[in-house]
């Protein structure tokens, strides 16, 4: 492409954005969409030869914009995914022109920079220690499985294992003590760390599926020492229920184990005076993890770990080879010690557009009015005829019954998705289906949730 056609494309490309972003709030929020047509669209043989890339972007455009999801809208209430500030929107498109390799400081100074001033702003929104060290990943998924690599790391080092060099074969066994309510993400990382299913001790829970305290120090008495790793949460996946952090803490520590807190969404609620006493006493864990694409509003993908031991840290990430040094002093930090990732974009750039556009005060208010308006959807939902709340609304997320049956609610579910007026997913909660809603969008207000309301009650009566 000759270069004075690369401007007018991202001109046009950035005004389609633009127009895309100031229309989805009227969009359906599900596309009814022909996959069929889309891969006629899209697909083929390898092409043979090149194309003007302008030629691309509106193939692109026109096979692919009509079967958008409307995710970045205010009536899309499913997987806790926020839609996107347009700070961080606008961040993320400078990311890619930048094309920057945010391995360390020789690789991209700047990136390694901002991300060194995004993970501070981060410590001190949520209330985590100053001295703890952070990695920017991409999402909940990748922050559980590099605590628990530290975790692992340090509990078999205070063992006299060095799992690094040794591996797994013929090491102390770790016990892994977790709510029984846990995210299916812990599971999966136990799994990708070598420790399995069957390290897993589950904890029973309250009503609301927060850890039972008393359960808990009954399971980590039950057996004598060894390494030993509990996770806690804040934000359970259907309640939002959060573990009394605090307390559990004290006892998981009293009979020497980690401590992880799983706050994909629930850590958000330090960021608010109004729920931060839903985690109060977080920053005594050892190691926390969090998404950005959640309650941040920042663009997938973007996840963080925190970790209290950074040489635990490093020590379970880091690597080196003889071309990937260089000048550069030992005090800078290197992003990439910290994350599995050696080629990585430069995640921090969002995140630090994000929290300078809310400012503390804004991301405070984003987590007051999502719960604000969590429970302006239980109240109108609960005073339905034959509509049942199913959970104390806690923070953002709302499960919702119809007809006292699995199947009505079933169906209910996959009306109102069909609707296009909002969507919310479904879950299965002690045994019983829901709807479940999750607010997390800051483009989200009285309107759509009132808006959401009638076209689920008019999914109930049909």
């Amino acid at each position: 492409m000759p270069a004075d056609e690369f401007g007018p494309l991202l001109a046009r490309t950035a005004a389609y954005i633009a127009d895309y972003r100031r229309t989805v709030a009227d969009a359906p929020v599900y596309p009814a969409s022909d996959l069929e047509r889309l891969r006629s669209a899209i697909g083929g043989p390898v092409p043979e030869v090149s194309s003007p890339a302008s030629d691309v972007i509106d193939q692109l455009i026109a096979g692919v914009g009509p079967a958008m999801v409307a995710s970045a809208g205010p009536r899309y209430f499913g997987f806790v995914t926020g839609g996107a500030l347009d700070a961080p929107t606008a961040a993320d498109m400078l990311v890619v022109g930048w094309d920057q390799l945010a391995f360390n400081y020789l690789s991209s100074p700047s990136s390694a920079v901002v991300e060194e001033i995004a993970g501070a702003w981060l410590k001190d929104l949520l209330g985590l220690p100053q001295g703890a060290s952070f990695g920017f990943v991409t999402g909940a998924q990748a922050a559980n499985t590099v605590c628990l690599a530290a975790a692992r790391h340090r509990v078999l080092a205070q063992a006299g294992w060095d799992v690094e060099e040794a591996g797994l074969v013929g090491a102390p066994p770790i016990r892994v003590v977790v709510n029984g309510e846990r995210h299916a993400t812990i599971d999966r990382s136990l799994r990708l760390l070598g420790l399995g299913a069957s390290a897993v001790e589950a904890v029973t829970t309250d009503a609301n599926g927060a850890i039972d305290l008393e359960a808990l120090t009954g399971v980590l008495a039950s057996r004598g020492g060894g390494p030993t790793i509990v996770c806690l949460q804040a934000g359970n996946v259907n309640t939002g229920a959060c573990d009394d952090l605090g307390p559990a803490i004290t006892v998981a520590h009293d009979h020497g184990a980690w401590v992880h807190v799983d706050g994909a969404f629930g850590l958000w609620a330090a960021a608010s005076p109004t729920t931060r006493h839903l985690v109060e006493g977080l920053e005594c864990a050892d190691s926390w993890g969090t998404d950005g694409h959640k309650w941040l509003n920042v663009p997938y993908d973007a996840g963080y770990a925190f970790c209290a031991h950074p040489d635990a840290h490093a020590a379970a990430m880091a690597y080196t080879a003889t071309y990937l040094v260089g000048r550069v002093p030992a005090s800078l930090r290197s992003p990439g010690d910290y994350v599995p990732e050696s080629s990585r974009r430069a995640r921090g750039i969002a995140t630090w557009a994000a929290i300078r556009q809310l400012g503390r005060s804004g991301v405070a208010d984003l987590v007051d009015r999502c719960c604000a308006l969590a429970r302006r959807f239980a109240s109108r939902l609960a005073s339905v005829d034959g509509i049942e709340v199913g959970n104390d609304v806690v923070l953002n997320q709302v499960l919702v019954r119809f007809g006292g049956d699995d199947e009505e609610t079933d169906r209910v579910v996959e009306a109102v998705q069909r609707s296009g007026e909002c969507w919310m997913g479904s879950t299965t909660w002690h045994g019983r289906r829901y709807m479940r809603i999750s607010v997390s969008s800051w483009r989200t207000t009285e309107h759509d949730v009132d808006r959401a309301v009638d076209a689920i009650v008019v999914a109930s009566r049909s």
